[in-house]
């Protein structure tokens, strides 16, 4: 038990002696090691949803919810996340971890999948990831926004840049467009 100790404590001060002398390349150019980006990814998952599967999804058929949440993704979320029609932009192209490219992912049909991805994806919109480019925009916009980005990311899909395109006109046609009409009330009047 003792060598086991032993060696768990050497194996501990090597790794803060690597990480402190610069050894682990912190840029976005360089990738992590293939160990590290599989224990962020477990952590990252492992968190979601541990805090995202007790939440309440509303009806995300809603029209206005739905039109709300794409002028939304347009002005907050296109710019990492992209499109269909939308090439990459410098600055998704520059991040690190790459963020998820919605509309270029197989739409889910399951109902039961379809309930998770929804908490997970209001989860992280609401309250951002660490160290990624991810905002909590849960700071800034109420749940009913948050809900309806939540909403229009579900459709993205294999979405066409028409049907993109139609969807973003409709919604600028009934008076939606992106403000701060969904800022939380922190009581500063």
């Amino acid at each position: 038990m003792k060598i086991i100790l032993s060696l768990l404590l050497a194996s501990l001060i090597l790794t803060i002696i690597a990480i402190g002398s610069g050894a682990y390349n912190i840029a976005a150019t360089e990738k992590h090691w293939g160990i590290t980006e599989k224990i962020i990814e477990w952590v990252r998952e492992s968190s979601i949803e541990a805090r995202a599967k007790n939440l309440t999804v509303p009806s995300l058929e809603d029209t206005e919810l739905l039109a709300q949440g794409a002028v939304d993704y347009g002005a907050m979320c296109i710019d990492c996340h992209l499109a269909p029609g939308i090439k990459p932009t410098e600055l998704s192209i520059g991040l690190y971890p790459q963020p998820p490219i919605f509309h270029q992912r197989e739409p889910i049909n399951d109902p039961v999948k379809q309930l998770e991805l929804a908490r997970s994806h209001f989860w992280v919109i609401k309250n951002g990831l660490k160290m990624t480019a991810m905002p909590a925009w849960g700071l800034s916009h109420d749940d009913q926004a948050i809900w309806g980005m939540v909403a229009f990311v579900l459709k993205l899909g294999h979405m066409t840049p028409e049907q993109h395109q139609d969807l973003m006109k409709a919604a600028q046609d009934h008076g939606h467009n992106h403000g701060h009409s969904h800022d939380q009330d922190h009581g500063d009047h």
